[in-house]
């Protein structure tokens, strides 16, 4: 496959998860923000913008939920918006036209044209459904619509990359506020996981059963091991070599590590340090992207997601 085409695709699948996983962010967090009076909404907007990689408005003295939904949604300059990440799609959708099916071309096309230049105040909910239902018909129509080749691993790989990066990043957003945090089940609820969680724990959520399944579960598509395992099969399907010692595929070891610190390291140990940890998670990302940049892609040079956790 060309590289540029893999390229793409990569960035498509990357693109598309993380204008989900950022309308599920703001979507939480916002509504807390309306719903909590103690909380202190310069300050928790300003580590939202934080985690989420992006710096408040210059000159702003207060930042404000209007300045955040300015910032990370409908601002088609910040790398950190949804408005810039379905625009990237779709120009990464145009760039491998010849490989992306129509039905994808199309759908990514009317996401990009119909997204809001400015949101309502009463229309913000609506908003961030719109684009959770936009990213899941592009998906379901890609993994309908191409043949389980090495097209179909980039787009996974970048998909998982980017999922275990806005999983980690939702974790690490339940400490923002301390006390006044949003709760594990709203948490759940915005990962679509609570009805999975009750099934597994037939219980309500506590915080070390909650973050235990989002961050470990192995059967649950949204969790931090899921989406490492499958970028680990993704990689593998596409590089397939098996080394006699240790592993040559840089990408492969940077996701092996963090998958073999998380899963034998305590959950109790983990929670009384999750932003740090989630920030260990966020580095190996951008390290196996980079990686991957350099091993398949490396004559383009597509902006990467920056951030780190303050």
């Amino acid at each position: 496959m060309l590289s540029r085409i893999a390229e793409s695709l990569f960035w498509i699948g990357r693109y598309i998860e993380r204008s989900d996983g950022t309308a599920r962010i703001l979507d939480v967090h916002l509504q807390l923000l309306l719903e909590d009076p103690w909380i202190d909404e310069d300050t928790a907007c300003r580590s939202l913008l934080s985690v989420m990689g992006s710096l408040p408005p210059e000159g702003v003295e207060h930042v404000r939920r209007e300045d955040v939904l300015s910032r990370l949604a409908v601002d088609r300059m910040n790398p950190s918006s949804i408005a810039y990440a379905l625009t990237a799609a779709r120009e990464n959708a145009r760039r491998a036209r010849e490989i992306v099916s129509t039905e994808l071309w199309e759908t990514l096309n009317t996401t990009n044209a119909r997204m809001p230049r400015r949101l309502q105040n009463d229309r913000v909910h609506e908003f961030f459904q719109w684009v959770r239902e936009r990213a899941a018909l592009a998906v379901g129509i890609h993994d309908s619509s191409m043949s389980r080749d090495e097209a179909w691993q980039f787009f996974t790989l970048g998909r998982s990359i980017e999922r275990t990066d806005m999983t980690a990043r939702l974790l690490a957003t339940r400490s923002l506020t301390e006390a006044s945090g949003p709760s594990w089940t709203t948490i759940l609820r915005s990962c679509g996981a609570y009805e999975a969680y009750l099934r597994t724990y037939r219980g309500m959520p506590s915080a070390r059963n909650a973050a235990e399944f989002l961050l470990l579960d192995r059967l649950f598509p949204r969790s931090i091991i899921y989406s490492i395992q499958r970028a680990e099969e993704c990689m593998s399907a596409i590089d397939p070599r098996a080394d006699r010692v240790g592993h040559s595929n840089t990408v492969l070891r940077a996701l092996g590590q963090i998958r073999n610190d998380l899963e034998y390291r305590p959950i109790s140990e983990i929670l009384s340090e999750l932003p740090t940890h989630m920030d260990r998670v966020q580095q190996v990302t951008r390290e196996a992207s980079e990686a991957i940049r350099g091993r398949f892609f490396p004559t383009q040079a597509e902006p990467s997601w920056i951030g780190e956790i303050s």
